[in-house]
C-alpha cells in the first residue's frame, strides 16, 4: 500500500482599501460664522459665540465654501443632489464645544463620482473640530499631565471625500491620493498641505480570500498625514489582518492609530456606526439647493485638471507617461514648462501656453528635452520649491536647452550655467560668454582630440578591438582639457574618424 501525504495549501488573500479624505477649504472665514481662518496664530484668538457653541446662536453657511464644494464635485464627476441637508452629528469630545458637529449625513451634496479608476462614494460639507494639544510631562497643571484645546480651527470649512473600496494595494492608495491632492490643488480650493492638516486621510482596510466577492471586516486607520505614512500604515494593517486570519482568529472592526516611527498599530476605539451619533437634521439651517447660476459659476472656475493635462502632454507633446504625470501633478512645474515653450512667464492663474511655440530667441524648443531639464536638472536644484519663486525664468531655461541642442554649449557646461541661473538669474547666452563656456572651435577641438589619442594608446587599442567603453578615457581627457567646453558626441565622432572606424 502506498501512503499519500497531503499538505494544506495556504490560502491567498487580497486587500480592499477605501479612503476618507478631509479637505480644509481655502476660504477667508469659517463654515458657519465670520471668524477668520488661521494657521499658527496665537491659540483661541479666532473665536466667537457661534463657533464656541454658545446658547441661542445661529449658524450661517459660508457661500464660498459651498462654491468650492461644487467645484470639487464637478471635478470628481459626481452626481449632484438637488437638495442636500445639514445634520447634527452628536458626540462628546473636548474639542467639540457644541457637543455636535454640523455635517451632512444621508443626503450629501454629491454622490457617485470617479477620479481615475477609483469610484467616489460621496462628497459632503461639514465643519472641522478644534485642535487638542497634548502637552505631556512638559505641560503639567497641578502636577498632572495636561491637554489643552485651541479653538481657532473649530468651525473651519471641510469637504469630506469618501471613495468606494476600489483600491487593492498600499502603493495604489498612495498614488491615487497624490492624484486627488494634485486635483484639489489645481482647483485652488485648498492649499492641501498635509503637514499642516489641510489634507487628512483615513483608510478603511479589509482582506478577503482571492477570487471572492464579499468584503472582509474592515478597520480604520486614522489621520494619515503623508503619502508614505498612508502606504506604510496600510501595509502594516494588511499584514496584521492576514496574521490574525491565518492563525484562525477574526478581525475586529475598530479604529486604529499607526505610529510611523515604531511601525506599530494601536487600537483607539471600537468602530462606531451611524446610529451612535444620533444624526438628525440641523434645525437652524435650511436645505442646500444649488441654483443654475451657482453651478455655472463653479463650471466656469474649473481649470484643466491634472489627469487631463498629463494625457494632453503625452498625446500632443509625446512626453513619457512618468514625465507627463510629474509635470501635471506638480502644477507649478507644468506651468513653468508650458511658459518655457511659449517663451513667456507663467500667468498668476497658471494659464496654458501654446505647446511648441517659439521661445524668446525665436527658435523652437523641443518639448521632451525641456521637460527633462525641468523634471531632472531644475528640480534637483530647487527641490519642492515653486520655480516661479526662483530666479530662473522659463524662457531663459528654454533658451539654454536650445543652445545645448544647437551645440552652442555642452551639456556639462549647461549645467554650470543653470547653477548660475538658479543662484542669481540671468540669460544663458550672457553667462556662457562671461564664463567662456561656449563649445571649443573645431580647429581647437581637433588638436585636443589628437593629443588625447596620442596620450591614451591602451584606450585606442581597446577601441580598435571593439571595446567601445574605452572611448570614455579619451572623451574624459578632452573634457578635462577643455573644462567641459567639448561636446561628448562630437569628440567620439572625431576619435572614430581619426582611427578610421567610420
Amino acid at each position: 500500500m502506498t501512503t499519500v501525504t497531503t499538505t494544506a495549501v495556504e490560502r491567498a488573500y487580497e486587500p480592499t482599501i477605501g479612503l476618507e479624505i478631509h479637505v480644509q477649504l481655502r476660504t477667508r472665514t469659517k463654515m458657519f460664522c465670520g471668524c477668520a481662518l488661521s494657521f499658527g496664530d496665537e491659540p483661541n484668538t479666532h473665536t466667537c459665540q457661534i463657533c464656541l457653541g454658545h446658547p441661542g446662536t445661529l449658524p450661517v453657511p459660508n457661500a464660498e465654501a459651498i462654491h468650492f464644494a461644487l467645484m470639487i464635485g464637478l471635478a470628481l464627476e459626481c452626481e449632484l443632489s438637488p437638495r442636500s441637508i445639514f445634520h447634527r452629528k452628536n458626540y462628546f469630545y473636548p474639542d467639540l464645544p457644541k457637543g455636535y458637529q454640523i455635517s451632512q449625513f444621508d443626503i450629501p451634496l454629491w454622490g457617485h463620482g470617479r477620479l481615475g479608476e477609483v469610484r467616489v462614494h460621496r462628497v459632503h460639507l461639514e465643519e472641522d473640530a478644534a485642535k487638542l494639544v497634548h502637552a505631556g510631562s512638559s505641560g503639567r497643571i497641578h502636577g498632572a499631565e495636561a491637554s489643552v484645546v485651541d479653538f481657532n480651527r473649530g468651525g473651519t470649512p471641510l469637504v469630506e471625500i469618501v471613495t468606494e473600496p476600489d483600491l487593492t494595494s498600499p502603493a495604489q492608495a498612495g498614488e491615487w491620493l497624490r492624484l486627488l491632492r494634485a486635483t484639489l490643488g489645481r482647483l485652488g480650493v485648498s492649499d492641501v498641505n498635509m503637514d499642516e492638516g489641510s489634507l487628512r486621510c483615513d483608510a478603511n482596510v479589509s482582506i478577503r480570500p482571492v477570487g471572492t466577492a464579499d468584503l472582509g471586516t474592515k478597520t480604520e486607520l486614522k489621520n494619515m498625514n503623508s503619502f508614505r505614512f498612508l502606504e506604510r500604515g496600510v501595509a502594516a494593517e494588511i499584514a496584521r489582518q492576514e496574521e490574525i486570519v491565518r492563525g484562525g482568529g477574526q478581525v475586529v472592526q475598530e479604529t486604529l492609530h499607526y505610529d510611523p516611527t515604531s511601525g506599530t498599530l494601536t487600537p483607539l476605539r471600537s468602530k462606531e456606526e451611524s446610529h451612535d451619533y444620533r444624526y438628525f437634521p440641523e434645525p437652524d439651517l435650511v436645505p442646500l439647493a444649488p441654483t443654475e447660476a451657482m453651478m455655472a459659476r463653479a463650471r466656469e472656475a474649473l481649470p484643466e485638471l491634472p489627469a487631463a493635462r498629463a494625457e494632453r502632454f503625452e498625446r500632443e507633446l509625446a512626453l513619457a507617461p512618468e514625465t507627463a504625470k510629474l509635470l501635471a501633478f506638480r502644477s507649478e512645474l507644468g506651468d513653468f514648462f508650458e511658459a518655457g515653450l511659449a517663451g513667456a512667464a507663467p500667468s498668476d492663474e497658471g494659464g496654458r501656453g501654446d505647446a511648441g511655440a517659439a521661445n524668446g530667441s525665436g527658435a523652437a524648443t523641443d518639448p521632451r528635452t525641456l521637460a527633462s531639464w525641468i523634471t531632472v536638472e531644475l528640480v534637483s536644484r530647487l527641490g519642492d520649491a515653486n520655480p516661479a519663486d526662483s530666479p530662473v525664468e522659463p524662457a531663459a531655461l528654454a533658451e539654454l536647452v536650445r543652445m545645448v541642442s544647437a551645440r552652442e554649449v555642452s551639456g556639462s557646461a549647461a549645467k554650470e550655467v543653470l547653477d548660475a541661473m538658479a543662484a542669481e538669474g540671468g540669460q544663458p547666452s550672457s553667462i556662457v560668454a562671461e564664463r567662456g563656456l561656449g563649445l571649443a572651435a573645431a580647429d581647437e577641438l581637433g588638436a585636443i582630440v589628437d593629443r588625447a589619442i596620442d596620450e591614451n594608446p591602451d584606450a585606442v587599442e581597446k577601441i580598435r578591438s571593439g571595446k567601445n567603453k574605452a572611448m570614455g578615457a579619451i572623451v574624459g581627457s578632452v573634457m578635462r582639457e577643455t573644462k567641459g567646453r567639448a561636446d561628448g558626441g562630437e569628440v567620439g565622432r572625431m576619435v572614430r574618424e581619426r582611427l578610421g572606424l567610420g
